[in-house]
């Protein structure tokens, strides 16, 4: 059974696209089992209401741009002696992001760092926060490329306002003096805004004055990384050797 075209046309106007769906249905329920014109008013508005977190979830989850969904519940942690289990369980229940502190994660190529740290992006998704996850090769690419067109203050300003930004694989680049100065602004923002961010790596602190080639930078983007920071080194086996 289709709804009056009055009816269907208001629905239509105001957006209301699952109560449009559902309406008839919840009607005809209504006159079979007796339900009040609240219990019925009710039951369509939980439905738009569910229809729309849904939504919201899903467009969440597009803009973030996750190479893959990795589960915290899924990690294999009984592989990997070098994380404390119930200290990502605690980051998991997402307090950094309330606070505005960092993570950052630690060690060599396979260790588990990007799958943890994805983990807890998509639990904070989840939790309806905006984030980014990218890749830091991307990043200072996109820096680079922003100066031809004067856009760096631009993609500063749209990064700086993401919940969570998630950076992945912050290595040993070759950086030009630009794509340092950018960064830097970046953290500084995020920093002066609470915002959280989840850096993976594997250059220990002592190394990024190296990685950005200017150390009172790194210094001083440092001191605000670490303000409010979780840092978690993970010394174990990597979970890419074969049968592992």
């Amino acid at each position: 059974m289709k709804n009056p075209d009055n009816i269907d046309q208001l629905l239509v106007n105001l957006k209301l696209r699952r109560i449009r769906e559902v309406l008839m249905r919840e009607l005809e329920r209504a006159a079979q089992v007796g339900c009040s014109h609240e219990e019925t008013l009710t039951r369509l508005l939980q439905e738009e209401w569910l229809d729309r977190q849904e939504r919201s979830q899903k467009y969440r989850l597009e803009q973030a741009k996750l190479p893959e969904h990795w589960e915290i519940e899924t990690f294999p942690f009984q592989q990997q002696p070098g994380v404390n289990a119930a200290q990502i369980r605690q980051l998991a229940s997402l307090d950094f992001v309330a606070t505005g502190s960092n993570i950052v994660f630690i060690g060599e190529p396979g260790t588990g760092k990007t799958g943890l740290a994805t983990g807890i992006l998509l639990k904070a998704l989840r939790a309806g926060r905006r984030c980014v996850f990218v890749k830091a090769q991307d990043l200072f690419d996109d820096m680079y490329s922003s100066l031809a067109d004067r856009s760096t203050k631009q993609m500063i300003n749209r990064l700086a306002k993401i919940d969570v930004l998630q950076i992945d694989e912050l290595g040993y680049l070759n950086l030009r003096p630009e794509q340092a100065n950018a960064f830097f602004k970046l953290m500084d923002e995020r920093y002066t805004a609470h915002k959280a961010t989840i850096i993976t790596t594997n250059v220990e602190f002592d190394d990024w004055g190296r990685q950005l080639g200017d150390a009172k930078m790194a210094e001083a983007l440092l001191s605000r990384l670490r303000h409010r920071c979780t840092t978690i080194r993970i010394a174990g086996p990597s979970l890419r050797t074969p049968g592992a």
